[in-house]
Formats: C-alpha cells, sequence, structure tokens
C-alpha cells in the first residue's frame, strides 16, 4: 500500500510517496505546470499508475483564519478532476487500475514555512529551495496524513 502526497503550485505541482508501511513520506518530484496545476493530472495519474497508490492526500490551502478562498475552491476543483479522469481511464481500459484511490483534501497551512525550515535545518541554501519546496511541502503534507491516521 502506497500513498501519494500532492502539493498544488503555480509553477509545480509537488509529489511525495509514502513507503509501503506507511510510516514515511519521501520527496517523488515535481511536475512543472507553468501557471496552470491542471496541466499536472496526466503525470500524476502515471504515478498513480505505476506506484499503486491507494489513497491521494492534496494539499488544501485554507486562508489562516481557516476560511476558503480561491486557492483551496481550486483545490478541491483539481481533486474533484482527479478522481472522475482516473474512472473515466479505468472504465475505458486505459490504465491498470481496479478501482479510483481514496482522494482526501487536508488542511496545508504553513506546509511551505515548514518546508523551507526543514530545509534549512538540512543546510540547503536558500537559493536552492525554489526547485525542491513544493515536494518537500508534499512531504510535510503526506507525513501529517500518515502521522494522523490512527
Amino acid at each position: 500500500m502506497v500513498w501519494l502526497g500532492v502539493d498544488l503550485g503555480d509553477a509545480r505541482v509537488g509529489l511525495a510517496l509514502s513507503d509501503p508501511e506507511l510510516t514515511l513520506a519521501h520527496p517523488a518530484g515535481n511536475v512543472r505546470v507553468y501557471g496552470d496545476s491542471f496541466q499536472a493530472l496526466d503525470e500524476v495519474i502515471d504515478v498513480i499508475e505505476d506506484e499503486s497508490v491507494e489513497h491521494v492526500v492534496i494539499g488544501l490551502p485554507l486562508m489562516l483564519d481557516g476560511t476558503e478562498g480561491k486557492s483551496a475552491k481550486k483545490a478541491r476543483r483539481w481533486a474533484s478532476n482527479l478522481t472522475t479522469r482516473i474512472q473515466r481511464l479505468i472504465d475505458d481500459g486505459e490504465i491498470a487500475l481496479d478501482r479510483v484511490p481514496r482522494v482526501t483534501l487536508l488542511d496545508e497551512r504553513l506546509t511551505t514555512v515548514s518546508a523551507h525550515r526543514q530545509l534549512q535545518e538540512a543546510q540547503i541554501s536558500g537559493r536552492k529551495h525554489r526547485p525542491i519546496v513544493d515536494q518537500q511541502s508534499a512531504v510535510v503534507i503526506l507525513q501529517s496524513a500518515l502521522d494522523g491516521r490512527g
């Protein structure tokens, strides 16, 4: 069993995968999206199929006061599109999955701050943060889901 964490961004969509025991999340790369995170759907579906992902955890960027803004609504649409697209590909026999993985949204407030802090603690210079902060944010999102699944 493997879980996938997704951090939706305007330039990149960060990905993280769990280990099969669902204890640790690790970076799984970025998908460049050039301002439209919906461009990443096909590549994310490829990862889901290749890694036999059973659960997708997508970061929900709530406002600091807990309300949903434009970004959170976009994340909900993205999650819905992912589910619909996978179901259609299964129905058409185009992908080798038995069923659509469970897709959940997880409050991701301050995950980018946490990801930057972790990268600093790993002594990765600030200049090098940008290309990897999205996948590190996905790691934080996924690890939170793994830790909270009791």
